[in-house]
């Protein structure tokens, strides 16, 4: 389903966790940023790319390496794949293929090309690196938290942020790396708005804005929510991180387990025995 669209910008949400799909048009090139989840819903992306493309190169942006975001990597076999310094050394590539694989089994799926993990064409190691081809420019930004191995990408004179998991419309922050790091990112999320002229934000779950209050509103509303966890936590008020969970949106054993996993991180970081 496409829930976005403007000139040269077409962003796609699956079904599921309401995922985010990025294509981008360049006079050069056409950028594609998290194919995912199901395999109709790939095979809209794949019609898409091939109405617009005509002989332009093709590139594949992966945010992050958790396995919804990669679920398409092949279906795109000709393309050439940008991914952060995490990404290309990613520790538990097999056990992110076994997510996909189990996913597919639990579902009867069957996919018309290979379940593997991205290998990076361009490897980004730095923040404020650049990839430049006609009139466009990508400038990333290393955002760890969510995840060790997160981007985030700016696309220039478009203005347009591609965030991956963070800064959603209604998806709270999950700690899957490290709360600092995650506090840091959305500082650097923060910088960005004010250094670059951003004009469309894409999360990775959740909806497109192009409304520069509601991107503030988001980076507010992440801070604020991981200031009042880390809080509950240090001072050990059960009753408070109660009532945190039940802020998270869709409860669920998934969600719970979520929030049990931001806990334990937080503990991890912040409370010395």
């Amino acid at each position: 389903m496409i829930q976005f669209i403007q000139k040269h910008l077409t962003v796609f949400q699956s079904a599921l966790f309401k995922t985010t799909c990025t294509v981008v048009e360049n006079d050069d090139f056409l950028l594609i940023v998290d194919p995912n989840w199901l395999p109709q819903e790939i095979e809209a992306i794949q019609h898409h790319v091939e109405t617009v493309r005509g002989k332009r190169e093709l590139y594949l942006l992966f945010t992050h390496g958790d396995f919804d975001h990669i679920i398409g990597y092949r279906a795109f076999p000709d393309a050439k794949i940008i991914g952060s310094k995490g990404l290309q050394h990613h520790p538990k590539k097999e056990n992110t293929l076994g997510q996909i694989r189990k996913f597919d089994n639990d579902y009867y799926i069957d996919r018309p090309y290979p379940i593997e993990f991205p290998v990076c064409d361009i490897v980004i190691e730095d923040d404020g690196q650049l990839f430049t081809s006609g009139n466009m420019t990508l400038t990333f930004y290393l955002a760890p938290g969510h995840s060790h191995d997160g981007i985030f990408t700016v696309i220039e004179p478009q203005g347009i942020l591609i965030a991956g998991d963070y800064l959603s419309d209604f998806e709270l922050p999950f700690i899957y790396d490290s709360a600092k790091s995650y506090l840091k990112t959305l500082q650097t999320a923060k910088e960005i708005l004010l250094r670059h002229h951003i004009k469309v934000l894409v999360p990775g779950h959740g909806k497109a804005t192009d409304q520069l209050h509601e991107m503030r509103t988001r980076f507010e509303s992440s801070q604020k929510y991981l200031d009042k966890l880390i809080s509950a936590v240090m001072r050990e008020d059960a009753q408070e991180l109660d009532l945190l969970a039940k802020e998270m949106p869709y409860p669920s054993s998934f969600t719970a387990e979520c929030h049990a996993e931001n806990i334990a991180i937080i503990k991890k970081e912040y409370i010395t025995k």
